[in-house]
């Protein structure tokens, strides 16, 4: 998955604004206890990245 994808998924989930918040201040035990930003810098790939934003968020399987 490429980093666009990764933030249209956000962003059609969540809100623009709000996928923003998120990305920035909710920590995700499942990226080891880093936020979406911190791991997408420290090169964790998006489709793990988003998997754990799908789980953290339990969101439905028709969206992972």
């Amino acid at each position: 998955m490429r980093l666009t994808e990764f933030w249209q998924r956000m962003d059609t989930t969540f809100g623009a604004t709000y996928s923003r918040s998120i990305a920035t201040d909710q920590v995700l035990a499942t990226l080891g206890g880093r936020t979406v930003d911190q791991a997408l810098s420290q090169g964790e790939d998006a489709k793990a990245v988003w998997r754990a934003v799908c789980t953290a968020f339990e969101l439905p399987s028709s969206q992972r």
